[in-house]
């Protein structure tokens, strides 16, 4: 098992702009499909839940571009566990290129999560489900720690 959690993608031409790049919206759309697609596969029970009443608020979104990328253009996102608080989880995210001649890091992201429950007029911060900790275990970078403060 890698210590990321992996999802590809076929750039297609709807996500490049005049110029026949990549538009930099579509990074921050492709770090919440992992996201998501990563509840999917690895944390079901957090999904349910998500149905319920628990609540994962983004709290920061960034990304940081190395190279160009254009249409049919294979990638591979990297998600990684950065930090786990009680109530927060921060992921990293790494955009490779798969090409012939190997792979090239085009982009960096990060995105930090709350857990909230409770109605939208009265959301409070919550323990990080402890099947999504779970899940996340694996997936830890490297030089990370969990830590114990509250987030």
């Amino acid at each position: 098992m890698s210590d990321y959690y992996e999802v590809r993608h076929t750039v297609g031409f709807e996500e490049t702009n005049l110029v026949g790049n990549v538009y930099y919206v579509n990074y921050l759309r492709w770090q919440g499909r992992c996201r998501e697609m990563f509840l999917k596969e690895r944390a079901p029970a957090v999904l349910a839940d998500v149905r319920g009443d628990l609540k994962l608020f983004t709290l920061r979104v960034d990304c940081e571009f190395f190279a160009e990328i254009t249409a049919f253009d294979e990638l591979s996102i990297r998600m990684r566990l950065e930090e786990l608080t009680q109530t927060q989880v921060q992921f990293t995210f790494d955009y490779v290129l798969l090409g012939e001649e190997g792979e090239t890091l085009v982009a960096r992201g990060r995105q930090r999560i709350a857990c909230m429950r409770g109605p939208n007029t009265a959301t409070v911060p919550t323990r990080v489900p402890e099947e999504l900790r779970e899940a996340l275990a694996p997936y830890r970078a490297e030089g990370t720690a969990p830590r114990g403060a509250v987030g």
